[in-house]
């Protein structure tokens, strides 16, 4: 793959460097063709220059022709500068195609300088990773290191894998991932992503996922995919291209035939003047601004540690009106502490309870059952577990060692006809039944994380109409949040079904984003008019949302929203502009006011202006 991209790089210079050298030629013999006195001469001159500046637009031209879609603004300006060299206006001709190329070349200049940046930003991928076998280290491709494996990641070095610490303590930089400057203390039993820099002590790693899984491999194809993804704004220029350039085509032809007829002018005047006409109206500038403005829109979230799955998904969070949250993990830490054992039985002890607990919920990915079993500071002996079966929203049920233990919310004691004890404990409620007796709960809290408190302040400064708190959390715990957070709307109480029918419901009024992070979000992300993931969530609501926070920070939201509303104001402003400025000069043109020098510069020059007002987006 890195060869045949290799191959690709040096043909490209390749055919760089030819163009460079036959437009240089073009050049030196339109200055021939404008210094000699010999008409013949000049002649010649003029028309090999002419082909050597503009052979790519007229191939390109001719290639369209043939495919039966030729109304672009090759094809227009071929039509334009050919019609100059018939008439005699030589060095009008030529300069149209210079001063294009020139445009077209400051064009790429901006458009590489913008996947520059981009790359730069995502130049996380480790080389190589140091693998431990024994009691050696050697050093291999991270595609070939499996999940499992035990890797050395020495200071200065880029981690290559998911993974978690099982020896040492350091700093890593996450920069390039979360956009954050501020580095990050990590210890053992720390989990951490690949494309983060260790600058600190050497640690080593047992791998989570294996590379095709891992954040940094997820990264670069999201990046790479991401202007497959066109905007509904990018759609509707290409078909007003489509339609605009045989209709210009059409007036041109009539200012030539008709003008003579009812103005004073030869025909000679009015055929310049189409001439003019048709390369005032080479829509260039709003077929490459749009697109470089979405481009470069999805780079500056990079930058910032979102990730930003194709240009259409920045252009719908741009108008989105309500954004709906899922609560553990996504507005809270996710790490719930147990605060409380409540014990009704006489058989078992408070720690017996929290051991069969931690036995069911070891299996599940769930955050709740994480956080059981960090909270558990024995070792866990899964062989005591025969069966185990995990049910959505609901909880668990296993048999430990020929016990039948039930574990989770009210809903799935209900369902296994077990009678609970109400609790009047404000939290996260964990049932436990054993052999169909109720043996009591432990009740376990987690905390709102800082940055949701600003983000629910930022959002309302950003004109968003409404925020909702969507969970499977009892009404106590999930009002007690929303309240917290000053949320407009609140749900609890709900299975995945639940947040399903919800959401279907808002989406019919209006325009609205999903947060999540778990599982269970991923049919409810893929609903929504935008999704979004945390970037340390699971993998499925990763793979299903639209847009990824690169870490568990929801603040980051408020970024990618400020990314999306000033790129669609941009794309709106130029093409405001464009289309303003295209109809004087139509106009001047076709009543002569306006000659071919002017139009051309015009035409470039709003190219170039376009393409300065996209740069703004990286300022924000």
């Amino acid at each position: 793959m890195e060869n045949s991209c290799n191959h690709c790089n040096k043909a490209n210079e390749n055919s760089n460097s030819l163009e460079i050298f036959l437009t240089t030629l073009g050049v030196v013999l339109f200055g021939v063709g404008i210094f000699v006195n010999n008409s013949v001469l000049s002649i010649i001159s003029y028309v090999l220059s002419y082909l050597l500046i503009g052979y790519e637009i007229f191939f390109n031209a001719l290639k369209k022709v043939f495919k039966k879609d030729m109304f672009d603004e090759n094809f227009l300006m071929t039509i334009a500068t050919l019609g100059a060299l018939i008439t005699k206006n030589y060095i009008e001709g030529i300069a149209v195609l210079l001063l294009y190329k020139i445009g077209e070349f400051l064009q790429d200049k901006a458009v590489e300088n913008s996947k520059r940046k981009i790359e730069k930003a995502i130049d996380i991928k480790a080389e190589y990773a140091n693998l431990c076998v024994g009691d050696e280290v050697k050093t291999v491709s991270p595609s070939n290191v499996k999940i499992g494996d035990t890797l050395l990641i020495k200071t200065g070095e880029k981690v290559p894998l998911d993974g978690t610490i099982i020896f040492g303590d350091t700093t890593l930089d996450m920069s390039a991932l979360t956009g954050e400057s501020l580095p990050k203390e990590v210890s053992v039993n720390d989990n951490i992503l690949s494309g983060s820099i260790n600058v600190g002590g050497a640690i080593k790693i047992r791998v989570t996922k294996d590379y095709e899984g891992s954040t940094v491999y997820r990264i670069i194809e999201l990046i790479q995919n991401a202007s497959n993804r066109k905007s509904n704004t990018e759609k509707y220029i290409s078909k007003f291209a489509k339609i605009y350039t045989p209709i210009v085509i059409l007036l041109a032809v009539l200012i030539a035939i008709i003008f003579p007829l009812c103005f004073n002018i030869t025909l000679k005047d009015s055929i310049f003047r189409a001439l003019t006409f048709l390369v005032v109206s080479c829509p260039c500038a709003l077929v490459i601004s749009v697109p470089l403005a979405f481009f470069m829109g999805i780079g500056s979230s990079s930058k910032r540690g979102v990730l930003i799955k194709g240009s259409n998904y920045l252009d719908i969070l741009s108008n989105v009106d309500s954004i709906l949250f899922d609560k553990t993990g996504t507005l809270t830490y996710g790490k719930f502490n147990i605060e409380k054992v409540k014990n009704y039985s006489s058989k078992y002890s408070d720690d017996e309870i929290i051991e069969y607990i931690c036995l069911c919920e070891n299996f599940s990915n769930h955050y709740i059952a994480k956080s059981i079993v960090n909270n558990y500071d024995k070792e866990i002996d899964k062989s005591k577990v025969l069966e185990h079966k995990e049910i959505s929203g609901k909880g668990i049920v296993a048999n430990i060692q020929n016990d039948i233990v039930i574990v989770g919310n009210e809903k799935i004691m209900k369902d296994n006809n077990i009678k609970i004890k109400e609790s009047k404990d404000v939290g996260t409620i964990i049932h436990i039944a054993i052999n169909n007796e109720y043996i009591g709960y432990i009740v376990m809290n987690d905390k709102i994380k800082d940055e949701s408190y600003k983000l629910m302040k930022s959002l309302k400064k950003l004109g968003i109409k409404e925020t909702i708190l969507l969970t499977g959390d009892k009404e106590k715990v999930a009002e007690d949040v929303s309240k917290k957070l000053n949320m407009d709307k609140v749900y609890s109480d709900l299975l995945p079904e639940d947040k399903s029918k919800i959401v279907e419901d808002i989406k019919k009024d209006k325009k609205i984003a999903y947060v999540g992070d778990g599982i269970n979000d991923g049919p409810v992300i893929a609903m929504a008019d935008v999704g979004i993931a945390m970037g340390d969530g699971s993998d499925i609501a990763i793979e299903t949302a639209d847009i990824v926070l690169m870490d568990n920070n929801p603040e980051k939201l408020v970024s990618a929203i400020k990314v999306a509303k000033k790129t669609k104001f941009i794309v709106k402003q130029n093409i405001t502009v464009i289309l303003a400025v295209k109809i004087i000069f139509l106009i001047l043109s076709a009543f002569g006011i306006s000659t071919m020098w002017e139009a051309v510069f015009a035409d470039v020059g709003i190219s170039l202006l376009s393409i300065l007002n996209c740069i703004r987006i990286y300022k924000i």
